[in-house]
């Protein structure tokens, strides 16, 4: 099994990325930083409506500065939202501020609830970190997902990505739902492409979302990556391919019984196609992109060594070999599109995962 054993560094905004991000519309001014929403009084556990500890901890600010916190994180969904129009979320109220110190960028949740009708969103405040913006901008750019973000300094803000969380999935719907399993595994089969091509590492079920869609005659499902804190940094394959991680194994048992290895590698062609496509119509933004990413340090040059091997033996292409940096190493992982490696139950386990 894949095993990620020490926390990943954080790597703090380069100036080639905060160009990239100034040109792009991603960087912009915002009301309140980060280390602003630290100055919070006292905390209690957060639990869930049936009373397990959700490991998060609901946040209390002094009287003081409560008033300002709250109208600006309402400003900052409104730059989010709606362009920075204020006006239009006059009747939205800040609900609860959630605070995470198990996670690489120690996230602020904050729940913003509309007074009108009692509907509710998420979005969140961390610490900015290269490695995840990077992945975050690629999965944008390359994915059937878009991911809405702000950057100011050392801060950014997060759209709440919305869907089942895998685990969640996994445990209640696979077992209790009629649905047709093809469709399940079939994305999964994609959704493990294009975290491999785009080097999006860690994608067990706790750090995906499926979205359920129903339609006239079927339920269709995507996969949907939310967490990007370990893009491009270890250096064991396996980390980047969600089939090789135990957590994700009912969905891959689905595979086994419905999928036959002709369809599987169908599916991963197809994938790799609409990956060149995205490619194409990314355009000189992929390319401004890339051309940032080849020369950042993201890693530590054994985990570089290692990852470029496996990815040469892996495409069969000494190409890997030549790279100095993750940049590169994602650069020629898109140059590969057109190259289907032949992977023996690629898309869904191979015998290494029981």
């Amino acid at each position: 099994m894949p095993r990620i054993r020490f926390k990943k560094p954080s790597y703090p905004v380069s100036n080639s990325l905060r160009k990239y991000l100034l040109e792009t519309g991603r960087e912009r001014e915002v009301p309140i930083s980060y280390n602003e929403l630290l100055r919070y009084s006292s905390s209690v556990p957060l639990f869930d409506n049936k009373g397990t500890d959700t490991y998060w901890e609901t946040v209390l600010y002094n009287q003081s500065d409560r008033a300002f916190i709250h109208d600006s994180l309402i400003m900052i969904y409104a730059q989010l939202k709606v362009a920075g129009d204020v006006k239009s979320f006059e009747h939205l109220f800040i609900d609860r501020i959630d605070y995470c110190l198990y996670a690489n960028t120690h996230p602020f949740r904050v729940r913003v609830v509309n007074r009108l009708n009692d509907l509710f969103d998420y979005f969140y405040v961390k610490q900015a970190d290269m490695s995840r913006i990077y992945g975050m901008e690629l999965e944008h750019l390359l994915s059937p997902n878009k991911i809405n973000y702000i950057v100011k300094g050392t801060t950014v803000i997060e759209e709440h990505i919305q869907g089942i969380p895998g685990g969640a999935f996994i445990k209640h719907f696979l077992p209790s739902q009629e649905y047709n399993p093809l469709r399940v595994a079939k994305e999964f089969v994609k959704f493990n492409e294009r975290s491999l091509v785009q080097l999006q590492g860690d994608m067990r079920n706790d750090n995906f979302v499926v979205e359920v869609i129903p339609d006239f005659d079927d339920l269709y499902f995507r996969l949907r990556a939310t967490d990007f804190d370990q893009h491009c940094y270890e250096g064991d394959l396996k980390i980047y391919m969600p089939q090789y991680f135990i957590e994700n194994n009912p969905i891959i048992n689905l595979g086994f019984k419905s999928m036959s290895p002709i369809l599987e590698l169908q599916y991963q062609k197809e994938e790799r196609t609409r990956l060149q496509i995205r490619v194409q119509a990314a355009g000189r933004q992929l390319d401004n992109l890339i051309e940032a990413m080849r020369k950042e340090e993201l890693s530590k040059e054994e985990n570089i060594l290692s990852l470029r091997s496996g990815l040469a033996s892996l495409y069969q292409d000494d190409k890997f070999l030549e790279a100095q940096t993750m940049g590169e190493l994602v650069a020629t992982s898109l140059q590969m599109l057109e190259k289907y490696p032949v992977r023996k139950r690629n898309g869904l386990a191979t015998k290494e995962v029981s």
